[in-house]
């Protein structure tokens, strides 16, 4: 007899890119499927869902005891906080189990709107760490996605103390960047992964080798990742939830990887092979959760990869062809002479009663015998979301055909399915508008914020009309002691290799150095510098006045607005804190823990620099923290909007260096200064132009 698919742990969560999709991973045996409407979700190219579609998808899945995701997990403009307020509205009238975000208005919303609504820290949070998962248990989520970087220890490690469900994933594409930190897309190409733009620049010829020429190698392409084969481990970490990637693949996709992780859940063999034929970039990864990061981690898609997917779909239909039971129903037949009555109940309450169209006849068989007869009639529920669990005759000394008893069973079974799908909305209130409200804007300040990646970039002579300086929180020491009083201390965007112990140490020892305070990058730090005076980096990806409302509420006495805004948007930002934005800066496209530079040189012998070449000869820089942390993958042309500082609509310009020399800082402060034009190449970025 099937088990119910929902006392099982951890969850498989499947993708369902569109309805075809959905239908795929549920007769597959998805416990539960995550989607997407047609705004305000990161697979914006996906076929995604209508609110009406939504409510069909909803109905369908909760008939089949299967649970709804819903992504609201891009971020969010200024202009766009109404329509959200009613896409939270039609999430919860049809009675979606979680929203998935990784913005903090639609969390404010959810919140006020219908509480009833679950919230998932989506993993473009960037949640790497306890604190970050602590921090998300503290503002009400019920479960976080966590950073596909981490091995099974910190994910262990996460799960085991932060109080609320942990979420991994364990099959599909692996973005290079830690999700949410990637600008790649938006600054080389105006399509933003953050908005669900992403165009995958980094399946592009990026190379490493220094060679000169067109980039040969694909030095930013990971294989897609697969641990299937870890989910007993996974599952003994107290994992929740399974994730398999995919939104934008075919049903063929989604039921192999369903019906894998089924098997790797039970303890029994896959098709591993299979697997790889629906979909590789020349196998798969787990190097991940393995800890094995290294340039085996990389590869591409191969004209023999397409040919196998193609070979391999006929098969895979099967899979999805006939749903899998998974609903358990109790039935009882009672035959009398003056007819047929046939019940049918499940675990919820449901109950549904047909009646025959014909008389019973005396029976010619003996009780027992045609008792059996028609237990195994009532039994074949094939083609069905249902399976018997009990089934009871009453009356079998009567007669009744074959044909009758199976209409029978079709009708109830029918009626049953029809009020598993009525629609449970979530109870739900009318956006508050002072909640929209935007803020008084904070007051204006003179000069400018200096960020500076190392204390060796500080020039010799300081800059008096710099109103803030940033640091590296790991470098406190080397700032000089009449610095501290305005320079704030920046936590690390990323958090692997005991990141987050090593700035709670260096923020315990500094806090009485005389420093203005420390920088947030991550949503973790507010946990683990809880207390300390905060301000908030472009790592938080603030894009709207209510998500800047509440990082002002958490404690940050100042913000970083996202480079991705254009200047018109950010002037629709106020904030009851200062606001900054980069006026100068080789942006940061993407952070990662894998490396790159792997692909051609080992730790042992580098010297954490590099350089990626492009297709068209440009030289992309990239900076490494060390074989236990991230790298930083740098934009070759800075951003520059120094000679136009009275357009930038913010309290206070950032100047944001990282790979110059003291005597570049010192040049380009000069020309900040004076409101000269930039000495070289440069770029306005996305202040004018936007994203798609």
């Amino acid at each position: 007899m099937p088990s119910h698919s929902n006392s099982t742990r951890p969850e498989i969560l499947a993708p369902a890119g569109n309805a075809d999709m959905l239908c795929a991973a549920v007769f597959a045996g998805a416990d539960a499927v995550y989607l997407g409407l047609q705004n305000f979700n990161a697979r914006r190219t996906a076929g995604n869902f209508t609110t009406e579609g939504l409510r069909q998808a909803v109905a369908f899945c909760h008939a089949r005891d299967v649970r709804v995701y819903v992504t609201l997990n891009t971020t969010l403009y200024p202009g766009e906080l109404t329509a959200l307020a009613e896409a939270v509205a039609g999430i919860a009238a049809a009675g979606a189990d979680a929203v998935i975000t990784q913005d903090l208005a639609v969390a404010a919303l959810v919140r006020r709107m219908a509480p009833g609504l679950a919230l998932h820290g989506s993993t473009q949070m960037s949640v790497q760490s306890l604190d970050g998962a602590r921090r998300l248990a503290a503002l009400g989520f019920t479960r976080v996605i966590l950073a596909r970087e981490l091995t099974l220890s910190e994910i262990a490690g996460i799960t085991a103390g932060c109080g609320i469900e942990t979420e991994t994933f364990v099959h599909g594409a692996l973005c290079m960047s830690v999700s949410g930190q990637c600008y790649m897309s938006a600054f080389l190409g105006g399509r933003s992964g953050n908005r669900g733009g992403c165009a995958g620049p980094c399946r592009l010829p990026f190379d490493a080798s220094g060679t000169p020429g067109p980039a040969a190698g694909h030095h930013l392409s990971l294989k897609d990742m697969s641990v299937i084969g870890h989910l007993p481990q996974l599952s003994a970490a107290g994992v929740a939830s399974v994730k398999i990637e995919g939104r934008l693949r075919p049903p063929e996709y989604v039921a192999a990887a369903v019906n894998a992780c089924l098997l790797a859940r039970a303890g029994e063999p896959y098709d591993t092979r299979l697997l790889q034929d629906v979909f590789s970039r020349s196998g798969f990864t787990d190097g991940y959760l393995t800890g094995a990061r290294n340039g085996s981690m990389f590869g591409t898609r191969t004209e023999g990869d397409a040919a196998a997917a193609k070979a391999a779909a006929p098969r895979l239909r099967e899979l999805y062809r006939r749903e899998r039971p998974r609903v358990g129903v109790g039935l009882e037949l009672t035959l009398e002479e003056d007819g047929a009555k046939l019940a049918v109940r499940d675990a919820d309450g449901n109950r549904a009663v047909v009646y025959g169209e014909r008389q019973p006849q005396p029976g010619q068989k003996p009780p027992e015998e045609a008792r059996a007869a028609y237990r195994r009639s009532l039994e074949k529920m094939g083609g069905t979301p249902f399976f018997p669990q009990e089934v009871a005759v009453r009356g079998a000394q009567w007669f009744l055909p074959g044909s009758e008893v199976n209409e029978l069973r079709r009708r109830a079974l029918e009626s049953l399915l029809a009020k598993r799908e009525q629609p449970r909305p979530i109870p739900c209130a009318k956006v508050p508008q002072a909640l929209l409200e935007a803020p008084a804007r904070a007051a204006k300040q003179e000069g400018y914020a200096v960020r500076l990646a190392h204390a060796a970039q500080l020039p010799r002579e300081t800059p008096q009309d710099a109103a803030w300086f940033i640091m590296p929180l790991a470098q406190w020491r080397d700032v000089p002691p009449e610095l501290r009083s305005r320079t704030w201390l920046e936590a690390p965007r990323a958090l692997f290799g005991g990141a987050e112990e090593a700035s709670a140490r260096a923020a315990f020892e500094s806090r009485d150095a005389g420093f203005a305070g420390y920088v947030a990058e991550n949503i973790a730090q507010f946990t683990t510098l809880e207390g300390l005076p905060l301000a908030g980096g472009f790592g938080l990806n603030v894009t709207n006045p209510l998500s800047a409302k509440e990082y002002a509420a958490l404690g940050a006495r100042m913000l970083t607005l996202s480079p991705e805004l254009t200047l018109e948007d950010m002037a629709r930002i106020s904030a009851p804190v200062p606001v900054l934005a980069l006026a100068y800066g080789h942006m940061p496209l993407m952070l990662t823990r894998a490396c790159p530079l792997q692909n051609v040189r080992d730790c042992g012998g580098c010297d954490r620099k590099g350089e990626l070449l492009d297709r068209k000869g440009m030289r992309f820089p990239v900076r490494c923290s060390g074989p236990a942390g991230a790298r930083t993958v740098y934009n070759p042309i800075p951003i520059y909007v120094g000679d136009r500082l009275k357009e930038l609509p913010v309290e206070l310009p950032l100047l944001y260096f990282t790979i110059e020399t003291a005597a570049r800082v010192r040049e380009v402060l000069a020309l900040v200064r004076e409101g000269l034009p930039f000495d070289g190449p440069f770029t306005r970025g996305l202040y004018y132009k936007g994203t798609n």
